[in-house]
């Protein structure tokens, strides 16, 4: 994993891992305090800050994951690019390239913000409840993916089309539908009217 500021404090030296600690923030996206990340979605939940990235190949295509079966929250499902949470006091765009890096070992191109999108979906096969004031990010992939195994299980580059026949058929995360629409303004943006998103 790249150490930066915010992987050097949340990274142990002996090699054990420690608590992830979430941001909890206030419905204006405003930091209120921290919670470790398994208590901060017991439910009823607590909102906490999360991003989500949509990545997108040079023909328009969304790459998707689906999430390992090792993952405690929402294992085996299909979900956007890359989503997570920023560690306390990280930049959201920085967490955001981050987590793409580790997860799918690429770097995005062209990364850019997409708004902002506050939800509430439980998680009925999990328990869990996602609480979270999440930060939207799209952009360019335009390097081969190199996928962290305990974080994903497959990928594909899909088409409007084939998103909606996969959705229709596959499981996908509870919230994916949710941070898809809200980053739809952005998507069409950067992908032009053609690809039709």
């Amino acid at each position: 994993m790249p150490i930066t500021p915010a992987t050097a404090t949340h990274s142990s030296s002996n090699g054990t891992s420690e608590a992830i600690l979430l941001e909890l923030v206030d419905e204006n996206g405003v930091t209120i305090g921290t919670a470790e990340k398994l208590a901060a979605h017991q439910p009823p939940g607590q909102l906490h800050r999360a991003f989500s990235v949509f990545l997108f190949d040079e023909q328009g295509r969304l790459l998707i994951q689906q999430r390992a079966l090792g993952k405690y929250h929402s294992p085996g499902v299909w979900s956007n690019t890359c989503c997570g949470h920023p560690y306390p006091g990280e930049a959201p765009f920085a967490a955001a390239a981050r987590r793409t890096y580790e997860e799918l070992g690429v770097s995005p191109s062209l990364l850019a913000e997409a708004g902002t999108v506050r939800y509430n979906h439980p998680d009925p096969d999990s328990g869990l409840v996602e609480q979270e004031y999440n930060h939207l990010f799209v952009g360019m992939v335009q390097s081969s993916l190199g996928p962290d195994p305990e974080e994903v299980g497959a990928t594909a580059f899909v088409t409007p089309a084939e998103l909606a026949q996969r959705h229709a058929k596959d499981p996908f995360s509870s919230w994916f539908m949710t941070v898809l629409d809200a980053a739809r303004p952005a998507v069409r943006e950067l992908t032009g009217g053609s690809a039709g998103w």
